[in-house]
């Protein structure tokens, strides 16, 4: 039993080491002092400061056009590309091709990104951001997606072509409520990417419509205040409770 103790001692210093910080930030969002780390008492008057803040609404307001967006994109194309990968076209190139996003260094893409966005004299702004996370989301959904079609009996499609059943009736009818689990995990998961993503947006955002991850750089810029702390918890907490969801889905999927 000791010596167990002592090689999860690592494991705690580590959960410490990552979360301590995270818990500090959201117990000093409620701070009414003026200084970010010095406690003076409760108060809940930054949340408020947020709330009548121009460029925080209009960054939110930003960001939740392009998360919105993007998954839906990013849920079409993933969804399809893993259909096509899985059942027309078997490769493991293609699949490897399909997946690179989402390993892919974050700076690599967004320089390339921005480089064909260049190429084809494409002004940046929302419409670029949205694009680029759609690309980047959409590995992400194949992926779940993908793992999902593994687990069905292609049998019921053969099935439903044999009584005559159409290609558009057999993705509706069948195939498509088999991967609803997968696809609402995926849709969730790229909804919490694109929501805190900022390498990608800020190579290929346009400098008048700044998204919430770019609005929170521009402000720790010039020190970190405790405006910063309650606008990090409020962004913590919705992608802690998107990712509950999705892991959620993800549990019914593997069950079924």
């Amino acid at each position: 039993m000791h010596k167990i103790g002592w090689l999860r001692a690592p494991l705690y210093a580590t959960l410490a080491f990552l979360y301590l910080p995270i818990a500090v930030l959201m117990f000093m969002s409620f701070n009414a002092s003026d200084a970010p780390f010095t406690w003076t008492g409760f108060s809940t008057k930054w949340y408020s400061v947020l709330l009548h803040s121009p460029l925080v609404i209009e960054g939110f307001k930003n960001t939740l056009i392009v998360a919105v967006i993007a998954t839906v994109m990013a849920v079409i194309l993933g969804t399809l590309l893993a259909i096509g990968i899985a059942r027309y076209q078997k490769s493991s190139i293609l699949e490897a091709i399909a997946l690179t996003p989402a390993i892919f260094p974050d700076l690599a893409l967004a320089i390339g990104l921005l480089a064909l966005f260049a190429t084809f004299k494409l002004s940046l702004g929302l419409h670029s951001v949205i694009l680029s996370h759609a690309l980047f989301c959409s590995a992400f959904v194949t992926a779940i997606v993908r793992g999902r079609l593994a687990q069905i009996d292609s049998s019921l499609e053969e099935a439903a072509q044999d009584l005559g059943d159409s290609q558009v009736g057999i993705f509706f009818r069948i195939t498509l409520p088999s991967l609803k689990p997968a696809i609402i995990a995926g849709a969730l998961l790229s909804f919490t990417l694109s929501l805190d993503e900022f390498v990608i947006a800020f190579f290929t955002d346009g400098p008048s419509t700044p998204t919430l991850p770019i609005v929170i750089y521009s402000m720790v810029r010039f020190g970190v205040s405790p405006e910063i702390n309650a606008l990090a918890t409020l962004v913590l907490l919705v992608s802690i409770v998107i990712v509950i969801i999705a892991q959620r889905n993800v549990k019914v999927q593997d069950s079924l």
